[in-house]
């Protein structure tokens, strides 16, 4: 499945519009409200269960030198899906970018998607995973701002 047949409203549309600002602010409470708002948004215009996001600091190094952008951890009969995205890069602390925060935001919830919505056995990062997360940013209308 290249694409994710997503159709945002005007209120998910104006979550990721305002997201720029909000990132920009650095506060970590109020990007992660707008983050969640917005995974709510497809989680439910997609009829699939909600996933919780957590917004944390400062990206964690990876054992190869790079830095850790995003992390998605199914979750079990005690616990909800949660998705992890850091809003400051490892090595300067600068506030990332905000198309940046929001294609890592998208790339962990295609992993959710992956399972809830296309019941794929796993998710694994394929051309069609990478498309359907291209789609996910298109439809949000992401590019325009």
């Amino acid at each position: 499945m290249p694409a994710v047949p997503l159709r945002p409203g005007a209120a998910l549309r104006a979550a990721v519009a305002a997201l720029p600002k909000v990132l920009a602010t650095g506060r970590a409470e109020d990007v992660e409200a707008l983050a969640q708002r917005i995974a709510d948004g497809i989680c439910l215009t997609l009829r699939v269960p909600l996933v919780r996001v957590r917004v944390a600091l400062r990206r964690p190094p990876t054992r190869r030198g790079g830095e850790l952008h995003g992390l998605y951890v199914p979750g079990d009969a005690r616990a909800r899906d949660t998705i992890t995205v850091w809003m400051l890069t490892a090595k300067r602390g600068q506030i990332v970018a905000y198309r940046t925060f929001l294609r890592t935001l998208l790339h962990e919830l295609c992993h959710h998607l992956d399972y809830t919505l296309l019941h794929l056995r796993d998710s694994l990062h394929t051309q069609g995973f990478y498309q359907r997360e291209s789609s996910l940013f298109a439809a949000l209308g992401a590019g325009e701002n």
